[in-house]
Order: structure tokens, then C-alpha cells, then sequence
């Protein structure tokens, strides 16, 4: 009896529709790890790079210092994508380049420009999530058709065999029950990746958000400063360009 129950007589025993079964589970549980295995490593790395990148930004002493040593891919993160964009935006409307994206002031053109940024970096980070919750969400019910359709034939072989004894009914509903056992392998680490990845976005966009903001008030305040007199600097560049100075102190 042992050496006839199992998952390799249940393989041996499937049909077609079974093996198909199997075969995409099989798919999904493969897609999902890869997508877990790559987006913690990629997460990771763009972590440190961007923990390092901003806070090299707040200790240095001019934007540019910034801006040009970012333009490789080892600065290919979310902070220094929304910086470059920032500031070819500054260089844009200083060298008179308008249309009507720049319409409004710089103000409202690098509004734009960056939220399209940050639009861009929620599509980035949600790359790969719909597989993960595709398959967190089907993986069970795909399990449990392999099940009915693994006890449909076992009861069909039952009833033409004449001998419905606990011996000849457990073996073959055991051996169709591996199939909820292996939805739910599937589907159990997608869902649970599923939710800790779209944690991990929703805490990186809203520190983007604010590094987003404090790209505008710099710039704006940097561009206020270049257009006013030396000698008589408006009092709005002066009280933003005070808490901007105590921000930066603050944070660094």
C-alpha cells in the first residue's frame, strides 16, 4: 500500500488536464520567486544608493555638485532620476526654451515636471506586482479545480470498480488533495511578497513626494536669487531661503 500512494503515483495517475493543472501552478510558483528574488536584490541596491545619493545632495555646496556625477547607472534610483529631471526643467526655462508644459512659471513647470516623474517611478516600482497578486489570488482556485477534477475521476474509478472501501477511497482523494496543497504553496509566499513590496513602494513615494518638494523650493529659491538685485534680495528668497538653510542644517 505504501508504495503505490503518493505524489509520484499521483503523477503517474493524472490526465491531461491535471498535467496542465500542474504545469501552471508550476509556472506561477516559478514567475513568483523570480520576481521575489529580483525586486528584494534591486530594492536593496537602489536603498543604499539612494540613502547615500541624498545624503551627499544635503552636504553639498551647489546643485551642480549634485547634478553632474549623477549622470551614470550607478545613480539610477528614484532620487536622482526626479533630479535630473529637475534640473534639466531650471535649465530649460533659463535658456528661453517655453512651450506650453512650461506655461505658468518655473513654479508650475517643475510641479508638473515632477509629479510626471513621480508617476513614472510608481509605474517603475509597480513592475511585476499584478504577477505576485495574480497569483496569490488564482493560485488556490486553480488548486482546488486540480482537486474536483482528481476526485471526479477517483470516484469514477471507485464506481466502476465496484469496491468503495477506505482503503481504495483514501488513497486516490489524498492524491487529488495535493492539489489545494500546492495552490496554496503558490499562493501563500506570493500574497505575503505581494504585501511587503507594496509596503516598501508606499514608503519610498511618499519620501520621494517630499524630496520632490524640496527640489522645487531649492530651485525656485536658486532662481528667485539669480534674477533679483545682489544688493536687494526679495523678502520672500530670503525668509524661503532661511528654511531651506535650517531644513538642510536640520537634516544633515
Amino acid at each position: 500500500m505504501e508504495t503505490t500512494l503518493g505524489f509520484s503515483h499521483f503523477i503517474a495517475q493524472t490526465d491531461t488536464v491535471g498535467a496542465l493543472v500542474l504545469m501552471l501552478l508550476f509556472g506561477l510558483s516559478l514567475s513568483s520567486w523570480y520576481l521575489i528574488v529580483t525586486k528584494r536584490i534591486a530594492q536593496r541596491q537602489s536603498q543604499q544608493r539612494s540613502e547615500h545619493f541624498v545624503a551627499v545632495f544635503w552636504q553639498a555646496d551647489a546643485f551642480e555638485q549634485v547634478v553632474l556625477p549623477q549622470a551614470n547607472s550607478v545613480a539610477d534610483h528614484g532620487f536622482a532620476r526626479l533630479t535630473r529631471i529637475a534640473a534639466a526643467a531650471v535649465l530649460k526655462d533659463r535658456q528661453g526654451k517655453h512651450s506650453l508644459s512650461a506655461a505658468g512659471g518655473l513654479n508650475d513647470y517643475l510641479t508638473r515636471v515632477l509629479r510626471n516623474g513621480l508617476d513614472q517611478e510608481t509605474a517603475r516600482l509597480e513592475q511585476g506586482l499584478t504577477l505576485l497578486a495574480s497569483a496569490g489570488s488564482a493560485a488556490p482556485y486553480i488548486g482546488l479545480f486540480g482537486t474536483v477534477w482528481g476526485i471526479y475521476h477517483a470516484l469514477v474509478a471507485i464506481g466502476l470498480s465496484g469496491q468503495g472501501t477506505l482503503d481504495k477511497v483514501a488513497g486516490p482523494v489524498g492524491e487529488a488533495l495535493i492539489m489545494t496543497a500546492l495552490g496554496l504553496a503558490v499562493a501563500i509566499p506570493a500574497v505575503l511578497a505581494y504585501n511587503y513590496f507594496n509596503r516598501c513602494n508606499r514608503v519610498l513615494l511618499s519620501k520621494l513626494e517630499a524630496f520632490a518638494h524640496d527640489l522645487i523650493t531649492l530651485l525656485t529659491v536658486d532662481a528667485t536669487v539669480v534674477k533679483a538685485t545682489p544688493a536687494q534680495p526679495s523678502r520672500d528668497a530670503i525668509s524661503v531661503t532661511r528654511r531651506s538653510t535650517q531644513s538642510v542644517a536640520a537634516t544633515s
